[in-house]
């Protein structure tokens, strides 16, 4: 025995703490067939792009939510009719849970239109998943809160004319005025929200002290030259910020302080130590700036580093970094050379204490052994937060960062010595 019965997909929560997402794209139309994980749509959260599998198999029934809607945890996003046997158990998405009880919705018929009206009133869809995409959209450019429009439609739908009515009768919410001579307003959503959110929460809590210091890398362009030709390194992207991470890294051992996390807690704060180096790595992608991080990078051979940042930067300007590659960094680099510039003030990523900026590589007169010659320099800008590093371990930990690109083959060979 076979019936049919309509299951909802809500947006579950992909990330910790997630409670909302924008719909970026749909995959799939209503009619279309789907299986148990076929990817149907993706989605923006405040950390990264994420296709949500389907936790069921069957045919798109309605698709509740249109593209560059954002909408809260929990909401009902698409709706799918079930084709299955009476005695088959509902499909459980992976890390999403089961549910305590079997629940089977079935299609209200159209006589049982007012009480399907009432019944979604008061189970609190009747805005989501009784209203379809183009209604919300023009309540949306109306201003209209779906939640205040009375349902006239059949199955308890909000229509087209509701929302009209609605917004003729004053239920329109004010809609702010673009400035005369604006020609492009864009809303701040998904990762440029977060991060503006994180930047400002950032620099308004953590005390920040940026250092800079200027150093000869000609040594470490000598052994850039060096590792792209040798054989260990043969197809493995190496570039000065390879070396840059391995001094950074060297200089997390030598003062661990700087790889460290200010916490409040109700007794007090505390700072926490990290153990492993998770080094974040500013990425210029198409959809901002995004700072995935390399895992326990500390515990990397020079190889496996070089061609985990390469990875890392491809996949983010790809737009496919997970919410893991975007979380649990402890100290991050930003490179801001290839736009040209010498060095700036970094702004600390929030949970982290220490930023490294690094400028662009440009000849400039050195006075080595007495004689000026001219070698290529390179601008460190280092920010940390008061709280956790003073500035005599910030200058300690930034001069050791010098110091290794001015002669990392010793530096490497000589070890992670505590000055």
């Amino acid at each position: 025995m076979t019936e049919q019965h309509q299951q909802v997909f809500h947006l579950p929560d992909v990330g910790e703490g997630l409670t909302e997402a924008e719909i970026v794209k749909w995959l799939v139309a209503t009619g279309d067939s789907v299986s148990v994980n076929q990817i149907i749509v993706e989605i923006e959260t405040a950390k990264a792009v994420v296709e949500l599998p389907c936790p069921y198999a069957g045919v798109i029934d309605a698709l509740h939510v249109s593209e560059g809607e954002i909408v809260p945890v929990g909401s009902p996003i698409v709706t799918i009719l079930v084709t299955a046997k009476a005695e088959d158990r509902e499909p459980v998405l992976v890390g999403y849970g089961a549910k305590a009880e079997h629940e089977v919705r079935r299609r209200p018929r159209k006589s049982d239109g007012q009480q399907a009206a009432v019944a979604a009133t008061a189970t609190g869809t009747v805005t989501a998943a009784r209203t379809k995409p183009l209604v919300r959209k023009l309540a949306k450019e109306l201003g209209v809160q779906l939640d205040s429009v009375t349902p006239t439609g059949i199955g308890g739908v909000i229509t087209r004319e509701d929302v009209l009515g609605s917004s003729q009768n004053g239920h329109a919410t004010k809609q702010p005025v673009t400035p005369a001579g604006c020609d492009d307003r864009q809303p701040v959503r998904g990762v440029q929200r977060a991060m503006a959110d994180a930047m400002v929460r950032s620099a308004f809590t953590a005390p920040h002290v940026t250092e800079w210091v200027e150093v000869d890398v000609s040594r470490t362009l000598e052994l850039v030259a060096r590792l792209r030709i040798h054989v260990a390194f043969e197809g493995i992207r190496v570039t000065p910020l390879t070396i840059v991470a391995a001094a950074v890294i060297q200089a997390v051992k030598k003062y661990p302080r700087i790889n460290s996390t200010w916490l409040e807690t109700p007794e007090g704060a505390d700072i926490l130590t990290h153990h492993d180096v998770h080094l974040g790595i500013a990425a210029d992608t198409p959809r901002g700036l995004l700072v995935p991080s390399v895992k326990s990078a500390g515990a990397m051979e020079l190889t496996e580093l070089a061609r985990s940042i390469h990875t890392l930067i491809e996949t983010a300007r790809a737009g496919r970094s997970t919410p893991a590659d975007l979380t649990g960094g402890t100290i991050t680099i930003t490179n801001i050379g290839v736009f040209g510039v010498d060095g700036g003030t970094p702004i600390i990523n929030p949970g982290e204490s220490a930023i490294l900026a690094v400028g662009r590589i440009l000849d400039r007169p050195w006075v080595v052994d007495g004689v000026v010659s001219v070698r290529p320099i390179m601008q460190l800008s280092m920010s940390f937060d008061h709280r956790v590093i003073d500035g005599a371990l910030g200058s300690r930990a930034l001069v050791s960062m010098a110091n290794f690109l001015a002669d990392p083959a010793v530096e490497m060979l000589m070890g992670p010595t505590t000055e």
